[in-house]
């Protein structure tokens, strides 16, 4: 397996209950990943090679933004809370059909972004944070500080995956 490519899906945060199921924050658009019984990979926090893993069952906790999953041979909290801070992994291969104006979250990171309007390189993407829009972490190439670019079509109307590159409108204030 270690040819195989990993797409993180998401990151066990904690333990729910005595019966040994952990909360998940996920990092996947695709409740899927979450709900659907079958085979998964654990990376441990010190591991460099992904363990496999059956998942039994899992469901939404609304509110929370998290989802809580029960593995096989894991049926108490002591083993649930060694799960703790493992992340969640399924091959790459295993990407589900995207729609359009969709993009997976590894194929954002890197990217350089650009003013639409000056064409000056403002900053690369170093993260993507799920909110009720989308936020690219964008780190500033004159500053090296971060900032937080809604990933709306109004502010980020052009995404180019082939040339590794985002073009964003800002808002006045947004980058200054």
């Amino acid at each position: 397996m270690a040819d195989t490519s990993w797409l993180e899906v998401g990151k066990i945060v904690g333990v729910q209950g005595l019966k040994g199921e952990v909360r998940v924050y996920p990092n996947s658009d695709f409740p899927e990943r979450f709900e659907v019984p079958g085979l998964r990979w654990l990376l441990r926090p010190e591991a460099t090679e992904p363990e496999q893993i059956e998942l039994l069952s899992g469901r939404y906790l609304n509110g929370k933004g998290l989802y809580v999953l029960r593995f096989e041979g894991v049926s108490d909290r002591t083993q649930a809370e060694a799960l703790k801070n493992c992340r969640l992994l399924v091959p790459e291969s295993d990407r589900p059909p995207l729609e359009e104006g969709e993009f997976h979250v590894s194929d954002l990171l890197g990217l350089e972004v650009f003013d639409q309007a000056t064409q000056v390189l403002v900053g690369t993407v170093v993260d993507v944070f799920a909110a009720g829009n989308d936020l690219l972490e964008v780190e500033l190439s004159e500053s090296g500080s971060k900032k937080l670019i809604p990933f709306v079509e109004e502010i980020v109307p052009v995404v180019d995956l082939q040339q590794r590159r985002v073009e964003i409108t800002p808002p006045a204030g947004l980058i200054e």
